[in-house]
């Protein structure tokens, strides 16, 4: 079964490989790179889909992770899609940013990045092909504690993108800082959302042999939402936007878990 198994990765990591190929070159075209982060996005819900459909393990199994995934996957995917389109031609300022630090190594550096993407894609999904892998005949523990825990998970994040972009659609808060409804009790109840459903993926993958190996999914999710492109970036927009109204946000509300905020002033 080992040999089967890492067929399986080798053809995951060809199909995202070409996908972000294929997208680094109408970027191109578009003059937006901000389109790989749809393609990224949508590249789990095919790639499940795959190992539903031709995994050897346990046939429920295999087609809950897949129903779950796909379908955050293709949420989440038409979510960016929405926002990176209504933008467009404007290019998010995360790629505005690498165009002026790269310079005439412009297309070339893109390249190596979207192919970072396809392999981070790869090590994404080793969870759900262990999981697709698992033969045996009934779900355990885990993967209901999993499956509960995603429904809340993309039920929260859900919610969360919907309050902000009610919030937006009205032109009186234009200039103003989201804080209905879960944005009460976070400045990020989105992005804590989407780490949490990697942790739902993570204990489902727990009922598999070698699946707690896969907790590197959420701590990774984690670092790159805390550090890297998720909050950072978002508070030095809302900072350069916002202002003093974002600042005094910042005093009374919890950065990323949901918490009750502190009263104004301490």
């Amino acid at each position: 079964m080992l040999p089967q198994f890492i067929n399986f990765l080798l053809l995951t990591w060809a199909f995202a490989a070409v996908l972000m190929a294929a997208i680094w070159f109408i970027s191109l075209r578009l003059r937006n790179f901000g389109i790989v982060d749809i393609a990224w996005s949508l590249a789990f819900a095919p790639i499940v889909i795959f190992y539903a459909l031709a995994a050897p393990g346990f046939a429920e199994r295999r087609w809950l992770i897949g129903a779950m995934v796909a379908l955050w996957s293709l949420r989440l995917g038409l979510h960016v899609a929405v926002r990176v389109m209504r933008a467009h031609p404007q290019e998010d300022p995360r790629y505005q940013e690498f165009r002026q630090k790269w310079g005439k190594n412009l297309k070339r550096n893109f390249l190596v990045f979207f192919q970072v993407q396809a392999l981070s894609v790869v090590a994404l999904a080793l969870p759900f092909a262990l999981i697709s892998f698992n033969p045996q005949p009934q779900l355990n523990a885990f993967e209901w504690i999993g499956f509960a825990l995603w429904l809340i998970s993309v039920g929260g994040e859900s919610l969360a993108d919907h309050q902000l972009k009610k919030f937006k659609a009205d032109a009186r808060n234009k200039n103003e800082v989201c804080q209905a409804g879960l944005w009460h009790y976070s400045r990020h109840p989105n992005y804590f959302f989407e780490w949490l459903t990697w942790v739902s993926y993570w204990i489902f993958a727990l009922g598999s042999p070698l699946g707690c190996a896969t907790i590197y999914c959420p701590a990774l999710m984690l670092y790159f939402l805390l550090r890297v492109t998720g909050i950072p970036l978002t508070e030095r927009q809302s900072l350069k936007s916002k202002g003093e109204k974002f600042r005094a946000y910042q005093r009374t509300t919890s950065m990323f878990v949901p918490w009750f905020p502190k009263p104004a002033g301490k």
